[in-house]
Order: structure tokens, then sequence, then C-alpha cells
């Protein structure tokens, strides 16, 4: 064996002991972990956007259920004060913190992880949650200014918020990073077009970060829930014609609840998702498995 190959063999492994919790004094893996304690978030603290209704807010309400300290944030304030008054109410004081924020301006991005990190003294999650769509109809339909707002919210939103949370995660060599995408980047669709195409792009924006932030003992993965009865999603279910029709379509014969996403964030964000990464965990009833 040469010299560089030694070397560069060398440095991976002491990049992968690192990454697992090895010192030279000892092996101690965190997967050595008793099952209980695989998905408990105590000690962590999490920033989630688009986090006062739906799967955002189940995704706040289970990281708090399991011991974290949550980031409550969306566009209002009002909404924002609520959700996080209720997270200290059932948890205790300290909690959650709101922090209303727009994700198209990357001054209220910088000023969300600055307060979150002001408060909790550090951002281990970051759950990339909030999106918009708002357009319905053709692709031949959409303006190039809506077309360009669905692209630059669900998308380059996204990396920027990763950017300004990943540099203090690769100093501790430790972090999750969540992106929420859709089954709709995994499928055609003549009403939501751009919105699919925005969600296609957010699992390959998590499969890059993964790429390039693991070796830091980052992980960057994706959730694509199916059809979810929230607001955002209300266009699609609430006629109730539709909405049997989709659940005839779907192997468990129900849409889905936002807990159910929440629980796959829970995995993805604890000790018991510590060896994966780029994934994207569709969350669907088995809609895309028929």
């Amino acid at each position: 064996m040469d010299c560089l190959t030694w070397n560069k063999r060398y440095e991976r492994n002491i990049i992968a002991s690192e990454n697992r919790g090895v010192t030279p004094a000892g092996r101690k893996h965190p997967m050595a972990a008793t099952t209980a304690n695989l998905f408990d978030l105590t000690g962590k603290s999490a920033l989630i956007t688009g986090s006062t209704k739906g799967i955002g807010k189940a995704i706040a309400e289970q990281f708090a259920a399991h011991g974290a300290r949550v980031v409550i944030s969306s566009r209002k304030p009002g909404p924002c004060e609520e959700v996080a008054a209720a997270l200290n109410a059932k948890h205790g004081d300290g909690t959650a913190i709101a922090c209303p924020a727009n994700i198209s301006s990357k001054e209220d991005l910088q000023r969300l992880v600055n307060e979150t990190n002001a408060a909790f003294g550090k951002i281990d999650i970051a759950v990339c949650n909030a999106a918009s769509n708002p357009y319905y109809g053709p692709m031949s339909g959409i303006t190039d200014e809506a077309f360009a707002k669905i692209l630059s919210n669900n998308i380059i939103s996204n990396n920027t918020l990763v950017n300004l949370v990943a540099p203090q995660m690769q100093q501790r060599k430790d972090g999750a990073i969540i992106i929420i995408s859709s089954i709709g980047g995994l499928r055609a669709s003549t009403v939501i077009g751009a919105y699919c195409i925005s969600k296609a792009a957010d699992v390959q924006l998590a499969r890059n970060l993964a790429a390039e932030l693991g070796p830091h003992n980052i992980r960057v993965n994706c959730i694509s829930p199916g059809l979810v009865k929230t607001d955002f999603a209300k266009a699609l279910w609430e006629d109730q014609d539709t909405r049997e029709q989709r659940e005839d379509e779907t192997p468990l014969r129900r849409l889905g609840e936002p807990n159910d996403i929440a629980g796959a964030a829970v995995f993805l964000a604890s000790k018991a998702g510590s060896w994966t990464t780029g994934q994207n965990i569709v969350v669907d009833g088995g809609v895309t498995a028929v």
C-alpha cells in the first residue's frame, strides 16, 4: 500500500470513528443506547419553519414530547406565540419560543437562527417545512412570477437555512436536517406541476447536502408525505367525492394525519436515525407502492 492510500484510509477511519462517538480512549457507539433512549431528544434544540399548523406543528409537538426545545416559526407573530404558549403550558416553561419569520427573506432567516441561538445556545435540528404554492392549474398557465416564487420559497430558502445552521453543527460534529418534500416530487401532476418540480428538487438538495455534510456527522434527509389532511392541502381533500376517491386509491384506505409525518421526523432527528442520511422517506399510506 502506498503512502497516499494509507493516509486516505487513516483519515477516513478517523472521521468515521468521530462520527460514531469513538475516541482512542474507548469506543462508545451511540446506537448502544437502549431502545427507550433511541427516540429521546432531551437536550436537543430544534428549529422548525412553518410550525404553527399542520405537519410543522405536529413535528414541533412531537419533538417537545420527546424532550426537545423547539422554535415555533411562521410569518404571523400571533399563531407562533399561541403554539409556543401551548407547548410551554404542557411541557414546562422554556420548552418553546416564538420567532416569526418569512422564509423568502434571507434577513428573516438569519434573525431566526440568531434568536434561536440566543434562546437555546445552539441548533441541533433544523426542519425545513414551510413552503408555498400560489398556483393551481396547468403549467401552460403559470406566470413567471408565480413559478419563481415557488422555486425560491421551496428550494432556495431551504438551502439558505441549511447554510445558516450547518457551520455550528460542523463544529460540534453533530446535527440533523430534515426537508419536508412531497410525493408530488415523485409523480406528474396536471394541476400542481410547479410545486411538484420544487419538491423533486428538494429531494436532490437533501442528497447533495448529505454528501457534503456527512463527513461532519450531519445527517440530511427528506420526508415525502402523501395527501395529509392539512389546510395547505385542503384543495385536494375537502371535496367529499375527491377525498373518497383518494382514500380508495390508498392501500391503507385513509388520508394522512400530521402526526403520521411527525413520527418519521422524530426518527430522523434522534439517535434512531443516526445512520440514515441522503434518504427520502415516503410516508403516503402506500400510494406510491401500487
